[in-house]
Order: C-alpha cells, then structure tokens, then sequence
C-alpha cells in the first residue's frame, strides 16, 4: 500500500490518493475540490482510480466528490448515512464559503465494522461521530495506517460546534476506537501534517492521556 496527499480548496483540506502496489488500483479520499489538480496528481502517480472515499459530509471534504464520480464513473463509498444531513446542504454551503458544493448521493453509505477494498487492500470502517454524526475513519490494518478526516489532528480534534457536533461522542470515538489500534499507527489527519496514535497520547492538548486523566 502506498499514499499521498493533495491539498485542495482554500481550507487545505488533505485529499489522500492511496493504492494498491500489487494492483495499481486505487481511490481518493475527500476529493472536495480543485479536481484538475487531483486529476494531475493521479496521472502523475499512474494509479487507475477504482473508487471514492468519503470520511464525512463537511464542504472542503466531499463538496465536489458527485462531480469527479460522475465525470470519472466511480462509485463513491461513505461515509455513514447520519451525515446525510450535511450532504444534502452541499449546495448551500457552497454558496456561504465560495468552494463549489455539488449534493451527492453515495453509491453506498457505510457503518461502523464494514470495509472497503481498494485493489486487493481491506480497509476497516471505524464509525468515529463527533465532529459530525455519520464521520468515519479508514483503517489498514496491515500497514498500520489510518485516513481519519476530521476526528484528530496532530496536536489537536475536530470541532464540535458545527451543527450536530458533540464534543464527548468524539472524545470517547478516539479514546475507544483509535487508541486501542495501537500507538503505531500512523494517520493522515483531514488537514495538516501526519502523526501517530501514541504521539498524540503523549502531546495531544485534547486527548493525551495526561489532558484526559
């Protein structure tokens, strides 16, 4: 398994192409905009794209996910289906931070225990609410890597003040659900520099094991 990322919109959100380097097969996840430079970065990288992935229904994350789907005729898979309400105003954001939002509908919504394949990758679907109610996070187990969107970034979490945010859903989505994967595993946040599970239980101002006891 390989990854990269591309940011894109003005929010620099982190796009992750990943893929299979037995299969060249592979997916974008949170494409939420600036296409033509996600469709360079995937010529670049010679990857035959499979699919779309979607962590949650935040704007900068998918507002343009509908758009590459049906221009490329990819399915998109995520995220859970309690984000539809923010899938469904995609428009209306759109209009209010002047980054395109085109509303979708996923070729297949997911929840918590399902997986994805890319290739011959197996991904667990980590369903993590907080930050919005349907957020969910990517894991290959085999690599030890995550693709978490929203809920953690090095140093910090997800907002919770968003509509249907709730702060302790996300506290307890990374206390219960990502830490036990181990302190080895690496993430790729939806916006700023990688990290690690143990990392951020040693520095996190949020949920370090020091900021939670």
């Amino acid at each position: 398994m390989k990854a990269g990322i591309v940011p894109v919109t003005p929010l620099q959100q982190n796009c992750s192409l990943i893929w299979c380097t037995a299969t060249n097969k592979g997916a974008l996840i949170d494409p939420g905009g600036d296409l033509d430079k996600l469709k360079a970065a995937v010529e670049r990288s010679g990857v035959q794209l499979e699919k779309i992935l979607v962590t949650h229904g935040h704007i900068d994350h998918c507002g343009e996910a509908g758009v590459l789907a049906k221009e490329l005729g990819l399915p998109i898979e995520g995220p859970h289906e309690a984000d539809r309400f923010w899938i469904s105003r995609l428009d209306e954001d759109g209009r209010k931070y002047g980054i395109r939002g085109t509303c979708f509908e996923p070729d297949r919504w997911l929840k918590d225990g399902d997986t994805v394949t890319v290739g011959e990758l197996e991904l667990e679907v980590i369903h993590c609410p907080g930050h919005t109610p349907g957020h969910v996070v990517f894991f290959h187990r085999p690599s030890k890597f995550a693709v978490v969107g929203d809920v953690l970034f090095q140093g910090s979490i997800g907002r919770t003040d968003f509509p249907m945010g709730n702060h302790q859903d996300l506290i307890d989505a990374i206390t219960r659900k990502l830490w036990p994967l181990g302190d080895d595993v690496t993430f790729i946040p939806g916006h700023g520099p990688t990290s690690t599970f143990g990392q951020e239980r040693k520095t996190n101002a949020f949920v370090s094991d020091a900021a939670l006891a």
